[in-house]
């Protein structure tokens, strides 16, 4: 294998023959490109004889599931990924369209040990990427991703015999057959199944049908083009449409899935959108009154409510705040045996007994489903309102190049940390702790808090604020941390603001 041509360019000879890879698409937890505007097929082939040379490397059984999401690229870029992992003497096991948990289940239902999901998840159509693992139900994290980018970048795939490809029926089937088990609701439920016509379409109704739900449709054809919006549960475009949805058919709340199906979003009876942090402490408070004592991890984004909500606190629960990412926050749950880890994102990771660690928009789902069948008497709506209140952005992304935005984060957070020491104030207010683990979590003397960290997916910045006092103090929150990430002239506008 030859290293990947440095000049490969679209619409040349070389570009149908030569590899052609953005190191920038080895992300800190998977791998996505602008196709083929970073990637070519000759580049996702070296990336598939890279990652199989990792598999031999590792000593890793040469065996690996591969699935493919719901785009219209999607099934020539897995392809391309096969041939690379069985020119480096790997057993291909395709398991055809997929959703991303639905090919990590199929690591367990066919015991393979590695996992290969091609995806650009939530991201927009022109992109595509890998996610992938070698220890079930654990994927590539920021050293696994390093050592693999080495290996593809520096050309030092090593082809070897012993390849093959096995197309393997029934996994879908076998996968929803898991989410259901015997559960059956007893209480009449209507929700709204969003879906955004991806690929969570082929699969979401039919789970409800099968528990016993009235499914409201929404956006539930399978469109690779996207025709409505992005598929994304944390955009507000979609959260909005979900809302009116629920609006229109008087259903009991919606629930949303992104474009490979691991993340979920819910909107209430009442037509509010709940961000994710605080379904997990919805969900988390139901699991607290079932398994006392127990650990639940939240990222760096997340309501400051798992460690302070007295419900939680008075059923003996342990928070755990850590990296914001699938991968740092699978590998978190089960490094410390933690029941759940709860991502603002809309990524939950339910361990055993409930789930097996990895995340999974579906299994969430299916669990809301419980809880409310547990709390025969409540709403959606009355599950919110009795949450201590807190005023919080939605998480916004101003825009940073890839190739700039950590070095302009380490000079953010070296601001920040600075200001902590030297006495400043945010909001008006003593700053108590700068987190530093991922970014920069300015923690106020009340609880309140403001983070600032780099996105592992896009070109951008991630920036979300806290308080439990007022909207006035969140705003005021977000414009003194605006203020500071304003002194970095490579930081553009904001996808969405307050």
């Amino acid at each position: 294998m030859t290293r990947p041509a440095a000049k490969v360019t679209q619409n040349t000879w070389s570009f149908l023959r030569d590899a052609m890879i953005a190191p920038t698409g080895f992300r800190e937890y998977d791998a996505r490109w602008k196709y083929p505007d970073e990637i070519n097929l000759p580049g996702i082939t070296a990336l598939g004889l890279g990652l199989g040379t990792q598999m031999h490397r590792r000593g890793i059984r040469p065996e690996i599931a591969v699935g493919n999401d719901y785009r219209d690229y999607s099934l020539s870029i897995k392809n391309a990924l096969m041939l690379g992992l069985m020119q480096a003497g790997i057993q291909v096991r395709d398991i055809g369209p997929a959703v991303s948990p639905m090919a990590y289940f199929s690591q367990f239902h066919l015991d393979v040990p590695a996992v290969a999901m091609v995806t650009a998840s939530h991201n927009p159509n022109g992109w595509t990427g890998v996610k992938m693992g070698f220890d079930r139900p654990l994927t590539h994290g920021p050293e696994e991703m390093a050592e693999l980018r080495d290996i593809v970048l520096a050309g030092a795939g090593e082809p070897r015999p012993g390849g093959g490809y096995a197309f393997v029926d029934g996994v879908r089937e076998a996968y929803l057959d898991d989410l259901i088990g015997d559960f059956r609701m007893s209480r009449r439920l209507k929700v709204v199944c969003a879906t955004g016509n991806g690929t969570a379409s082929a699969f979401a109704p039919e789970l409800f049908e099968r528990i016993g739900v009235e499914v409201v449709p929404s956006h539930n054809e399978l469109d690779y083009t996207f025709p409505n919006y992005n598929p994304n549960p944390e955009a507000m475009e979609m959260l909005h449409d979900m809302a009116a949805s629920v609006r229109a058919s008087g259903a009991d709340f919606a629930l949303g899935f992104d474009g490979d199906g691991d993340r979920c979003g819910v909107v209430d009876d009442e037509g509010e959108e709940i961000f994710a942090d605080k379904v997990g402490v919805i969900l988390a408070r139901d699991l607290a009154r079932l398994y006392p004592g127990a650990t639940f991890v939240a990222d760096v984004k997340s309501t400051g409510l798992f460690a302070s909500d007295p419900e939680l606190l008075k059923h003996g629960i342990k928070a755990d705040y850590w990296k914001t990412g699938h991968s740092h926050m699978k590998r978190r749950v089960k490094d410390i045996g933690a029941l759940a880890g709860f991502e603002k994102s809309g990524h939950y990771f339910l361990a055993g007994p409930i789930g097996r660690g990895y995340d999974c928009g579906l299994r969430v789902a299916v669990e809301i489903c419980k809880l409310m069948d547990r709390n025969p008497g409540k709403s959606m709506s009355d599950l919110r309102k009795a949450l201590p209140r807190t005023f919080a952005t939605p998480t916004m992304s101003p825009y940073c190049a890839d190739t700039e935005k950590y070095d302009v984060l380490a000079r953010l957070v070296d601001r920040l940390v600075a200001l902590h020491e030297t006495g400043g104030r945010i909001a008006g207010r003593p700053i108590a702790q700068v987190v530093t683990v991922n970014g920069a979590r300015v923690i106020l003397d009340n609880g309140a808090w403001g983070l600032v960290r780099a996105s592992s997916n896009t070109p951008n910045l991630v920036v979300v604020c806290e308080s439990p006092d007022s909207e006035a103090e969140m705003r005021a929150i977000f414009a003194d941390i605006d203020a500071v990430i304003r002194t970095e002239p490579a930081v553009g506008a904001y996808d969405q603001t307050i």
